[in-house]
């Protein structure tokens, strides 16, 4: 059985393989096939991982292969250090595991910037983690977010903004909702 690689990250966690994207542009390509009504995004897909450690990582896409989460949030920093303009309604991705494998193709179907503390029950329900509760939720997302903040050399505040996202599982056939 393969392992994740063990180099570790600023917060001293074991690191996710680099994704695939040979691998993705082959998902991709096989859904462009198959529905290409549907595939209609003027530049190609991003590939991503949740998470920021192969343990979350996995869990993460677990869940949403299983139909149990259909959102997810992220910083808006995340998407400026990285040099990648914010989802937008109706564009896809491409979900991996912490092997750097594609494993699903989500679509976005909601987009909104918020507050941590203006996020509520229904939204973190739809995340899917943990006991689905706001409180979980909460704690959960401020101790990532604490790890990522620090990755990008600056300090977590209640103020940054968050882009919520809700999408769903288009590809492959037998995951899609």
């Amino acid at each position: 059985m393969e392992t994740p690689p063990t180099d570790t990250s600023a917060a001293g966690l074991a690191a996710n393989a680099p994704v695939d994207r040979a691998a993705a542009a082959e998902l991709w390509e096989a859904y462009r096939t198959a529905l290409p009504a549907r595939a209609t995004d003027a530049e190609p897909p991003s590939v991503e991982q949740f998470g920021d450690h192969p343990d979350l990582t996995d869990e993460l896409i677990g869940l949403v292969l299983e139909g149990t989460k259909r959102a997810t949030a992220s910083l808006v920093v995340e998407f400026e250090a990285e040099g990648q303009p914010l989802p937008r309604v109706g564009s896809h991705w491409i979900a991996c595991d912490s092997f750097g494998r594609p494993r699903a193709i989500l679509r976005s179907t909601e987009l909104r910037i918020a507050t941590v503390d203006q996020v509520d029950e229904a939204f973190a329900y739809d995340e899917g983690e943990g006991d689905r509760s706001l409180a979980w939720w909460r704690d959960a997302h401020i101790r990532y977010w604490r790890r990522a903040t620090q990755r990008l050399g600056s300090d977590w505040t209640p103020d940054l903004e968050i882009v919520l996202e809700r999408f769903t599982v288009v590809w492959p056939a037998e995951v899609a909702d």
